[in-house]
């Protein structure tokens, strides 16, 4: 996965809530544009449910998930 398909996500309207899959198996939700960042080949994204921040390199993204709407 790349910056730019990232941003097209994040662009998209309306927003549809998304998963990032990893390769070491985490999966990190993504039901706001407000809870991503990412740049530098990193992508950080905001875990509302644990009160905290995920952190990982873009290249280890090996696929997204489009979300049910909240």
């Amino acid at each position: 996965m790349n910056a730019k398909a990232i941003g097209e996500l994040v662009c998209r309207h309306p927003f549809q809530p998304f998963a990032n899959h990893l390769s070491n198996g985490e999966v990190h939700e993504v039901r706001h544009p407000e809870c991503i960042m990412f740049g530098g080949g990193k992508v950080v994204i905001y875990d509302a449910g644990g009160d905290c921040f995920k952190f990982c390199a873009l290249i280890h993204v090996n696929s997204v998930q489009f979300l049910q709407a909240a």
